[in-house]
């Protein structure tokens, strides 16, 4: 569906047009159109392809979307793929806005993304020196704000992953530890395939031959490349670490069958030397030292409680018991 369709001219918002008005704003000196729409029917992309003679295999990535993040030309226009991520309770909504972008048009097409922008479009317009850049700075406009929104979704993993580094400690389930480390290893994996790849694309952007549309934008796409590096080094580092909790948390594992082990080994020797006291007097043969002895009985127990007290003491000692 058409979410807005708004002329621009240097720098200033001239009126939000019809989707038949276009074509005139498209042939003034100065002025570009930016068109937003949410999850639209293919007609609706055939309708704005006609309008802004859109490539066909970027108007086919954008109609099936699903793509990988990326930054394509196609002549003197771009075509930019960006996944949006949001944090929904303990799971991760992974969207996708596909961005056309020419000398004297943006259109943004939002897929499965709750969250909309118009805070960007705001932003745009209170910047009117900045605008007249045209197309080029709502492009960076845009890519700042979703490059932005991982932030806080990688902000919330790191406090899961801490929270998690405690509990191995706590003797709480390994179980339950384990799998949730394996879920925050995969919420990373979404994140770093939202930002892994638009490293390259971008560096395109304000380094060597740069599109003409982006032309003059390069200090501000080498901010959104800067805060692509860190997101993307964070999230190596945050993969590290929960690898090196899992081993950590197996270790623990190992720990405390180890433990249960040594722990059942003293209780069997102290079981052991009584049985093989007792086995020994229970022989049945007719000539046996103190078979007959009056204080056989009370020795034999004695001894039996002397070896175990010691037993248990040196077991203590060691830490078994």
């Amino acid at each position: 569906m058409l979410i807005t369709c708004v002329a621009y001219q240097d720098g200033n918002k001239l009126a939000e047009i019809g989707k038949d008005e276009i074509r005139s704003y498209l042939s003034r000196p100065g002025c570009f159109v930016w068109v937003a729409l949410r999850d639209p029917e293919p007609s609706e992309l055939q309708e704005m392809q006609d309008e802004f003679d859109l490539h066909e295999l970027a108007v086919e990535d954008a109609t099936h979307g699903h793509q990988r993040p990326k930054i394509e030309e196609y002549g003197d226009s771009l075509f930019v793929v960006l996944h949006t991520i949001e944090a929904v309770g303990d799971e991760l909504q992974a969207g996708e806005i596909d961005i056309f972008v020419g000398r004297n048009y943006v259109l943004s097409v939002r897929s499965h993304s709750p969250k909309g922008l118009q805070e960007v479009r705001a932003r745009t317009e209170r910047e009117p020196e900045l605008l007249k850049n045209g197309a080029g700075y709502v492009l960076y406009a845009l890519m700042d704000a979703v490059v932005d929104r991982y932030f806080p979704v990688l902000d919330a993993l790191e406090t899961r992953l801490e929270a998690i580094e405690e509990q191995i400690f706590a003797n709480r389930s390994p179980r339950a530890n384990l799998e949730a480390l394996y879920g925050l290893k995969q919420k990373l994996m979404v994140l770093k395939r939202a930002t892994a790849p638009l490293l390259e694309g971008v560096s395109r952007l304000f380094g060597g031959r740069v599109p003409q549309v982006c032309a003059g934008m390069g200090e501000y796409y080498r901010d959104v490349y800067d805060h692509l590096l860190r997101l993307n080094q964070s999230i190596d580092s945050e993969r590290d670490t929960v690898t090196t909790a899992i081993s950590v948390n197996l270790a623990m594992i190992t720990i405390g069958e180890t433990e249960v082990t040594k722990r059942l080994a003293a209780y069997a020797a102290l079981v052991a030397v009584p049985t093989m006291i007792a086995g020994i007097y229970g022989m049945n043969f007719q000539q046996m030292p103190e078979l007959k002895w009056a204080f056989g009985y009370p020795v034999s127990l004695a001894a039996m409680a002397a070896i175990d007290g010691y037993l248990w003491y040196r077991f203590r000692k060691a830490g078994w018991l």
